[in-house]
């Protein structure tokens, strides 16, 4: 998952009208309408794609003395950002020497971002950073809120400057050309390359530019952006891009994976029993091809001699951890298995790109976890999800079912824009394929509403806190976000509402998915300070990711920061009294992979949970609600060799669930450390 996809949260739209951006008033949903300066003329109009439908725009604009301005706006069920970036370039090196920003980022926070050289030395303001230095020889500042099209403007600059440069105010970037193609579109020809840039995510950064060096597009995710008139190239692109993708992939596997061609054995550690909640001390665990053989005391279990032998004192051996909310993308495999994640559940994703990731893995072409696949449905309107199945009537919904249902799938996950009274033809058409059903809680509806209308499971804690807080009728994700933070602190959950929901729940035995590691960023980050789900391992990421952990979570109107750490605090308490009524519960994300499901067991932790509990819920139970609990979840023998060796003893103290010191998938054995180097995540050893 890119730095992008990791951190990106929920927006809406606002105007640029101050900078010389003239908008119509549109409604959530509608393409924004921009244009460029007036100060300036248009040099090429980009159309930005969403799931392959237009939902924004940008523009190149050119000025006079070198100036370069990009303007873009795009709109994503109410969210989205809309900047404006001048650049002034220097003409033979391509360094800025002049760069502003403004407009409002992707919590709706306002942008002012400046870079300037006065006198030999660059100056530089953001929102959470000011600094300067006299050292400019060869150095790019790279801005903390840039726009898509500043990836050229850096990879022109590598170009220039022998494909490496030190970056402001931190970090190094290096570059090359990967190669050059020729796409076709309406009947036309164009030369383009795909030029990728290390040092700024977890993986190289890829751009894609014409045959001036300019930018042509880029490729992310659900997101595309292309010059007008070329989107039916887009596929073009995204083909060239996930081949090269698979090739980096292959190269990684052939560096780190290490498959064992004789039993192991995993000695004198401590093994935890995800059934009874107990830890064994002095046991082995004895595994070939992938399978367990024999789990036991190290004196009663057997070991060939021609076996590997593992000492493990002073360890815990603990069944692979499941994130059970997830939304894969190509990079995220590397990080889910250096964290003990050996399996999730993808609650969101165009086919496409899953049948891709889940056949290079199976080939051994690449390395990540088992998935899980939820199909998603969202009703049609302006607001409606990224992936491209939306139902509208009966008949729809059956076929997308069905369709999910026949293509391997093992639930259902519904929007915030499906129809209400459609609910129950999902439900009794997921149940008749043995599909669950799951979802956020559609506008107009509240948690009681869709479990007695079928639900089997509830993606996100705050959506048990629609009802509680008076209903939120609005298909805007930000609209719904900024209601439960400032009303969910409130609520009591003794009160004859909450206890009604409460005792609903348990008595349908409804799955919870309750994702605090992201309601924790989105509700007590604040610019200038590290977000606090990240805390712990800020400082081992790559500087660029690094940065972005202090922009901020949702903004705060002033006198409501309490309110808003409050709202989080009822979170953990709404948690807290599912789990000691037995409800189930199981661990997801919907944040960076790997680091974010450690958090999310703290946080359960920290809710009143003991460490014994939360680790059986991210492994033995996630399982079960998964329906692969006769392969998974517990180590026994027969069942798969999904396993995670940490430091310590995470049933005691759940924090030692970060020195993952080996993960076993597959029958390969993985260093984590090995892993993260391939990231650019420093070792927490």
């Amino acid at each position: 998952m890119t730095a992008t996809r990791a951190f990106a949260t929920i927006v809406v739209l606002s105007f640029l009208t101050a900078r010389g951006i003239h908008a119509a008033d549109v409604p959530a949903g509608a393409v924004p309408e921009i244009a460029c300066p007036a100060d300036t003329m248009v040099a090429r109009k980009y159309v930005v794609l969403l799931a392959n439908t237009p939902a924004g725009v940008q523009f190149e604009c050119r000025g006079a003395d070198e100036t370069t301005v990009f303007t873009v706006a795009y709109n994503d069920r109410g969210r989205g950002a809309e900047k404006i970036a001048r650049y002034v370039l220097d003409a033979r090196t391509g360094l800025p020497s002049a760069l502003e920003i403004d407009g409002h980022d992707t919590l709706n926070v306002p942008i002012r971002e400046r870079f300037t050289v006065v006198h030999d030395r660059g100056v530089w303001s953001n929102s959470v950073e000011q600094g300067s230095t006299s050292s400019l020889a060869g150095s790019f500042y790279f801005p903390l809120d840039g726009v898509p099209a500043g990836k050229a403007v850096l990879a022109r600059a590598l170009s220039r400057n022998g494909g490496h440069l030190a970056l402001l105010p931190t970090g190094e970037a290096r570059g090359e050309r990967v190669f050059s193609m020729t796409l076709n579109a309406a009947g036309r020809s164009t030369e383009v390359s795909l030029y990728a840039m290390s040092g700024l995510d977890f993986a190289p950064t890829p751009v894609w530019l014409d045959g001036d060096g300019r930018f042509f597009g880029t490729i992310d995710g659900w997101t595309h952006i292309v010059p007008e008139g070329w989107e039916p190239a887009a596929s073009q692109l995204v083909k060239a891009q996930g081949e090269w993708q698979a090739r980096r992939s292959r190269e990684i596997v052939a560096r780190v994976a290490r498959r064992a061609e004789n039993a192991v054995a995993i000695t004198g550690t401590r093994v935890f029993d995800a059934e009874t909640g107990v830890t064994h001390p002095g046991w082995t665990v004895l595994f070939e091809a992938g399978r367990i053989l024999a789990v036991g005391p190290d004196s009663e279990v057997a070991v060939p001699l021609s076996a590997q032998r593992i000492a493990a004192a002073g360890k815990t051996l603990l069944p692979g951890l499941w994130d059970m909310h997830v939304h894969l993308d190509a990079d995220d495999g590397l990080l889910h298995l250096a964290a003990g994640v050996t399996s999730v559940r993808d609650l969101a994703n165009e086919r496409s790109i899953l049948d891709d990731l889940e056949r290079r893995v199976r080939a051994g072409e690449a390395l990540g976890p088992r998935v899980v696949r939820a199909g998603f449905i969202d009703g049609r309107g302006p607001n409606q999800g990224p992936v491209q199945a939306f139902a509208s009537n009966a008949d729809e919904v059956r076929g997308l079912v069905r369709d999910y249902a026949a293509n391997g799938y093992a639930q259902v996950k519904l929007y915030n824009s499906f129809d209400p009274s459609l609910v129950p033809v999902a439900a009794a058409e997921a149940h008749r394929h043995g599909l669950r059903l799951s979802g956020h809680v559609s506008a107009g509806m509240d948690a009681e509403k869709v479990v007695r209308a079928g639900y089997d499971e509830i993606q996100h804690m705050v959506s048990l806190f629609w009802g509680l807080i008076g209903g939120v009728d609005s298909t805007n994700q930000r609209t719904r976000m900024t209601a439960a933070a400032s009303r969910g602190g409130s609520v009591d959950l003794r009160s004859p509402g909450a206890k009604a929901l409460l005792d609903l729940l348990r008595e349908h035995r409804t799955v919870v998915d309750p994702t605090l590691v992201l309601f924790e960023s989105w509700l007590t980050a604040r610019p200038g300070h590290v977000d606090p789900a990240f805390a712990a391992v800020a400082d081992r990421l790559p500087v660029q990711v690094r940065r972005q952990l202090f922009r901020g979570g949702m903004p705060a109107p002033p006198g409501r920061d309490v309110e808003y750490r409050r709202s989080f605090k009822a979170l953990q308490r709404m948690l807290a009294l599912l789990h000691r009524q037995g409800n189930p519960i199981v661990a997801g994300t919907d944040a960076m992979p790997g680091f974010a499901l450690h958090r999310e067991l703290e946080l359960y932790v920290e809710a009143g949970l003991a460490p014994a509990s939360v680790l059986r819920i991210a492994t033995l139970d996630a399982a079960r609600v998964a329906g692969r609990s006769h392969q998974l979840g517990t180590i026994a023998p027969g069942k798969l060799a999904d396993l995670t060796l940490v430091e310590g003893d995470p049933s005691r103290y759940i924090s030692d669930i970060r020195k993952t010191r080996l993960v076993i998938k597959d029958g390969v054995i993985h260093d984590p450390a090995t892993l993260l180097a391939e990231v650019g995540v420093r070792t927490g050893l």
